[in-house]
This record gives C-alpha cells, sequence and structure tokens, in this order.
C-alpha cells in the first residue's frame, strides 16, 4: 500500500456492549484483539503506581470466548485523591503527551459529574472510585492500547442499563449510578433496557465512552474481534466484543 493509499485509511474501533461496560472489560477486549499482554504492562509502568499486579486470563462465558484482565490489588490502604494528584501522576510519568492527555480528559470528566452530583468543586471531589488503583489502571490502560493499536477513533453501540440498586462509598445507590447517568446524558449517549437487575456500565466505563467515543456504528471493514469479560456471573455473557476495522475517507467502503 502506497503512502496516498495509507492517508485516505483510518483505523477504527468499534465497542458493542451487549452486556455493559467496565473498565476491566474494555481492557480486556483490547488485549483479545492484539495489544501485546508484555506492551501492555509496559505502558503502565511508566506510572509510578504501586500496589496492583496484572493477570492475563483466557475466559469462557455462555460459549465465547475471550479475555479476562485481573488487576490485583497488593496493598492494604490507598491514599485518598484528589484531581490534582492524578495529575501529577500523570503529568510525572513517560507516557505520551497524547495518552497523558486523552487520560486527563477522561478523569476530569468524570470529576465534573461527580463534583455535579455531590454539589463541590472539582477540586474537592474525593475520587473514591478513579482514585482506586484499578480504576487509574483502567483510564491510563485503554488509552494506552487505543494508541498501541493505532486507532484513530472509537465508536459505540447504544449502552444497556440495568437496575436495582449499588451499595457506594456514599451508601446504597440507584442502578444507574448517578455519575454514570450523569456522563451518558451529559453527551446524550443512547442507552437501552437491559434485564440485568444490578451494574452493568460503571461510571468508569461510562467515563471512557463519554469522552472518547462517537455512538454510532461506522461503516467500516472489519479486520478483527475480540472478547473482555467482567467479574460479575450473570446469566448471559458478561462481557463486550471490539471491532477493530479500516475506514477509508471519502470513498466506497
Amino acid at each position: 500500500m502506497g503512502y496516498n493509499e495509507r492517508m485516505k485509511t483510518q483505523r477504527i474501533l468499534y465497542i458493542d456492549a451487549f452486556s455493559g461496560v467496565s473498565g476491566d472489560m474494555l481492557l480486556g477486549a483490547l488485549l483479545d484483539v492484539g495489544v501485546e499482554f508484555a506492551a501492555f504492562q509496559a505502558e503502565l509502568g511508566k506510572l509510578d503506581l504501586p500496589g496492583y499486579e496484572l493477570e492475563e486470563e483466557r475466559a469462557e462465558s455462555h460459549g465465547l470466548t475471550g479475555t479476562q484482565l485481573h488487576v490485583r490489588d497488593t496493598l492494604d490502604a490507598y491514599p485518598a485523591r484528589h484531581l490534582h494528584d492524578i495529575r501529577q501522576l500523570v503529568d510525572s510519568s513517560t507516557l505520551s503527551e497524547t495518552v497523558k492527555a486523552r487520560s486527563m480528559a477522561v478523569v476530569e470528566r468524570l470529576g465534573r459529574a461527580e463534583a455535579g452530583i455531590h454539589g463541590v468543586s472539582l477540586d474537592q471531589v474525593h475520587f473514591h472510585e478513579i482514585g482506586a488503583v484499578d480504576t487509574i489502571v483502567d483510564v491510563v490502560g485503554f488509552v494506552a492500547g487505543l494508541e498501541l493499536l493505532d486507532v484513530r477513533q472509537v465508536y459505540s453501540s447504544a449502552v444497556p442499563l440495568g437496575s436495582g440498586t449499588i451499595q457506594t462509598a456514599h451508601g446504597r445507590l440507584p442502578v444507574p449510578a448517578p455519575a454514570t447517568l450523569a456522563l451518558l446524558s451529559s453527551v446524550g449517549a443512547p442507552t437501552i433496557a437491559h434485564p440485568a437487575e444490578t451494574e452493568i456500565v460503571t461510571p468508569t466505563g461510562a467515563a471512557l465512552l463519554s469522552e472518547l467515543a462517537s455512538f454510532e456504528r461506522p461503516a467500516m471493514r472489519v479486520q478483527a474481534i475480540g472478547y473482555g469479560f467482567g467479574e460479575k456471573k450473570l446469566p448471559w455473557a458478561n462481557g463486550l466484543r471490539v471491532w477493530i476495522g479500516a475506514r477509508r475517507s471519502g470513498g466506497v467502503q
């Protein structure tokens, strides 16, 4: 393929969220579709972030096979984090400037949602979820994984939402969690009902989609498919799949 032909081709990623969205499901799908685990670890190793171990596992659920990424906590206690703490962690890393900027955009979007819900300023938000090591890994890992795959644009299906309640740092709250719903509503994301009586879209997953994805299924030449699974055991496959492909701008698909 010549230079002009390459310039006409965009590598894109479509997130098929058939059973919800979470950070670990997204990471598992990226690993399944082609990100090398060693390269993924190397990217996260550019952060000065102790307190976790990663394990990649081949998984099967309801006839589907894919990848599950486990983020294991290795500390008994973790520091409370505010936005400036996370910004310092990311800015002082050796990640690419693009990964730094896109990761912080996701974090700040989540922070604004939390601030609006709790009636405080962005700088006052305690990042109960995003401050946890596994969620920093989810955000930075997903953004870095897109760069490793040379994905230029992300798309997503409509987002399925469960019901019921969930226990949080603020007590028992309705599903979808307030932050999740605020994030999706901030970009007018299309949602669909789902029979799950539990949380199937996490605030981290919603923040990643809201900041990085366009909610439509693009015309594309599908080149690879990956499945990523979550930790919950459900009566159906608890996962999502990603399609990677090429789209030619200004031409016939």
